[in-house]
């Protein structure tokens, strides 16, 4: 796992950017999300973009496994990290069933199909 997490950011206008690459598993894309956002508090990035788009090998998670995963993500960013997610748009619920969920648990978070989106919305938090 230590070699999907990379810990590299890129940083584009002050937003800390990562990309996970390859074919992982569902349960392994979810703890790289977890774990990059556990750096990105621990470096002090309050904007973040996760891409994994260029990741494949797993399908979208069910509404409860959300939940968990979600939940489990706000724990880790605090109030301290906003996160824009870029996955494949087959992934993305039409009504942003995760974005409403991330509020509940105070997670600034929000879902695209395109980092140009991401980006853009992350750069309105500013």
């Amino acid at each position: 796992m230590d070699d999907l997490i990379g810990q590299r950011f890129t940083l584009v206008d002050g937003i800390a950017v990562a990309r996970l690459r390859g074919t992982v598993s569902a349960q392994d894309a979810i703890a790289w999300i977890g774990q990059t956002l556990a750096f990105a508090r621990q470096c002090r990035h309050t904007r973040l973009l996760m891409s994994t788009r260029a990741a494949g090998g797993f399908q979208p998670p069910s509404l409860a496994r959300r939940v968990e995963m979600i939940r489990e993500w706000a724990a880790v960013a605090g109030n301290e990290v906003a996160v824009a997610l870029v996955c494949p748009a087959e992934f993305i619920d039409p009504q942003k069933f995760g974005v409403t969920v991330a509020a509940g648990f105070g997670l600034t978070a929000d879902v695209f199909a395109h980092e140009r989106e991401a980006l853009e919305w992350l750069r309105s938090l500013a």
